[in-house]
């Protein structure tokens, strides 16, 4: 199935549009450029991957191309990947597609009319089983460990899909709230991503607010002790009761007083976001 080469690989790639606006082009290597990346494989890996008690090639073939992204570090191909298997699988997992929730999918992601075609292919085989759903999330959660932001856009059309069908009411098949509740789990994302996603307000990566990990010099995987002891060392160090024992000019006595305030701004928001 020669499409991964059209959608992923070469010059043009393609967009996510819609709220989200990511990038997901560029190549997926010599599997894609010659089309054998979503080729069932015959016996061996394909063998482990049962679909009700018989070999599922196809399945294994599609988690195979996430986990080659995966392990080629090209996580943007992974979150293509993963964007069209979650989405699939979550609009199937109360039931049979229906038309509501594919346009949420298309109005979520506005895809090149070049792809449409290819993406609705992989829509299509994606939907065939949603027991395998939680790799794939696993997976996108390790890459983007590091930056959560996609994660949470991602949640966010996942809701949009689950509530396409839901009525007035806007209540969600329990299936669904189990699926989303799983894949939360899986990405790794705190109580307050649930809380936007599930409000429609996504976290985009491009807002301009300062990355508060970054101010703090940590990494989003860290744990809370460990940002906690991090936000308490870094305050030790610049703060100005601290400082003002060293002779410094007025210009830089005000940039520490600046600097306090950003490290505690960002203490305040990632508490915020994990409900400290």
């Amino acid at each position: 199935m020669a499409i991964w080469g059209k959608m992923f690989g070469g010059v043009a790639g393609f967009a996510v549009g819609g709220p989200f606006g990511a990038l997901m082009g560029a190549a997926l290597g010599h599997a894609a450029d010659n089309g054998s990346l979503l080729n069932p494989s015959t016996g061996g890996w394909s063998e482990r991957f049962p679909a009700r008690g018989r070999p599922d090639p196809n399945s294994a073939a599609f988690f195979g191309a996430a986990k080659i992204a995966a392990a080629l570090g090209k996580r943007d191909q992974l979150y293509a990947i993963g964007l069209v298997a979650l989405c699939a699988k979550m609009a199937k997992i109360d039931g049979p597609v229906n038309r509501q929730e594919i346009n949420a999918f298309k109005t979520c992601f506005q895809f090149p009319p070049d792809n449409v075609k290819e993406v609705g292919m992989l829509f299509d085989r994606a939907r065939d089983r949603t027991d395998d759903f939680e790799m794939y999330a696993r997976e996108m959660g390790k890459a983007y460990a590091d930056n959560t932001a996609p994660l949470e856009n991602l949640m966010t059309a996942l809701f949009r899909i689950a509530r396409a069908d839901a009525g007035p009411s806007r209540e969600l098949h329990p299936k669904e709230t189990d699926f989303l509740k799983r894949v939360h789990r899986a990405f790794g994302l705190p109580p307050g991503a649930w809380d936007r996603a599930e409000s429609g307000n996504s976290r985009a990566a491009s807002t301009g607010e300062p990355d508060a990990y970054r101010i703090l010099g940590i990494a989003r995987s860290a744990t809370d002790t460990e940002i906690r002891i991090r936000w308490r060392t870094l305050i030790r160090e610049h703060h100005p009761d601290v400082l003002a024992q060293k002779p410094m000019s007025e210009a830089e006595r005000r940039r520490a007083q600046d600097r306090v305030a950003r490290i505690n701004a960002a203490w305040d928001r990632i508490k915020r976001d994990r409900q400290l």
